[in-house]
């Protein structure tokens, strides 16, 4: 099954700035091979469900093995089977209808 999930990833007990965590997460999921878009609260990611979920795993044991005691995540997903659509298509139909 195909999902496209919206991903934040936020270790706690690690002080104020969490860039250095958030930018080990992103290596994460550049290594996964993953079709993914960081934006300022977050990461779309899409694929095939098992190696989404594998992603969000491995961002959180690379967080907590850089000393983060604590990862609060807010996780959105969402799935079709009435058609196959990638995040490339879910914005541009948006910003098709918002040109008119």
């Amino acid at each position: 099954m195909h999902v496209i999930i919206d991903l934040c990833v936020v270790p706690l007990g690690v002080g104020v700035s969490v860039s250095s965590h958030v930018a080990e997460c992103q290596r994460v999921i550049e290594a996964s091979g993953l079709h993914h878009r960081m934006h300022a609260y977050g990461t779309n990611i899409e694929g095939p469900w098992d190696e989404v979920m594998a992603v969000v795993k491995a961002c959180h044991e690379a967080v907590h093995a850089m000393g983060a005691p604590r990862i609060t995540t807010t996780l959105k997903m969402g799935t079709r089977t009435d058609r196959e659509q990638r995040m490339d298509d879910k914005v541009g139909s948006v910003e098709s209808l918002r040109r008119d």
